[in-house]
């Protein structure tokens, strides 16, 4: 009777410990992302057609959000994958060095994933995607500590919709400066 009494106890303080945390709204796409252009690299905010842009670390640099001012701060992945693309690779490079100049500062890296799969699968690729941009972030000098990764999964999408468009948009991480 003790157990039927404990299990009924717990399923009631189980079921009391639902969330009314409201997530953030959809960031604008066209602001954020960088897109690739006809001969293959990077282009968008703070990314130069020409090679990688010298980016200065001072506190004059640094924009509202606290990180380097212009650069880009989301990457793009392709369906199924967590592989950082190497058209990627100069921002990643300038993030690295903004957290290089600073051992104060810090990021984290929050994964998503598109619609398709169980929400198990998209948090575990998130999470993958996450972990990827960390690597590559430490791999050119960023401090391992600096850096957090997290994945949401499907449950923030940048854009609605069930376009590939717009899942190509929701494949991504996003750095956000703390």
């Amino acid at each position: 009777m003790k157990r039927y009494l404990m299990a009924a106890a717990l399923a009631v303080a189980l079921a009391g410990c639902g969330s009314n945390v409201k997530l953030d709204p959809p960031i604008d796409a066209t602001d954020a992302t960088a897109t690739t252009d006809t001969t293959g690299g990077a282009t968008g905010r703070g990314v130069n057609r020409g090679g990688v842009t010298q980016v200065q670390t001072g506190a004059a640099t640094a924009d509202a959000q606290g990180g380097p001012a212009d650069v880009a701060r989301v990457i793009l992945f392709d369906f199924d994958s967590y592989t950082v693309k190497p058209e990627y690779q100069s921002l990643i490079e300038q993030h690295a060095r903004f957290l290089q100049a600073g051992s104060a500062r810090g990021v984290t890296l929050e994964g998503h994933a598109d619609e398709r799969g169980s929400r198990e699968y998209n948090l575990a690729l998130g999470q993958k995607r996450a972990e990827a941009v960390r690597r590559a972030l430490t791999l050119v000098g960023a401090g391992d500590a600096q850096i957090e990764a997290v994945s949401f999964g499907a449950e923030k999408p940048a854009v609605q919709g069930n376009t590939e468009q717009a899942y190509a948009q929701n494949r991504r991480v996003e750095l956000r400066y703390r």
